[in-house]
């Protein structure tokens, strides 16, 4: 099992683009007794990986609860970085 941080960045090895709210549930069932598997921890993940420039902003859009969710993609340039070499 790959650590979290990682496993949230190569999840957009798999989809276009994603929000915190899309990763939390589709790693949900593999890492459910991370604690750090929360909306809020995801967040910090893909701001982190924005500065670094792994990922990049696509959009912004409503959910149904009338909040927010910020959208991200894997920065083009980086995304042949973000697969997972296991020794």
């Amino acid at each position: 099992m790959i650590s979290l941080d990682f496993a949230i960045l190569k999840y957009f090895t798999e989809v276009e683009e994603a929000c915190a709210q899309d990763i939390t549930n589709a790693l949900k069932q593999e890492y459910e007794s991370f604690k750090d598997l929360k909306k809020r921890s995801v967040i910090m993940t893909l701001m982190t990986a924005e500065a670094f420039g792994a990922v990049k902003r696509t959009r912004f859009q409503f959910n149904e609860n009338g909040k927010i969710e910020v959208y991200y993609c894997a920065n083009e340039a980086e995304n042949s970085d973000l697969v997972y070499k296991n020794n």
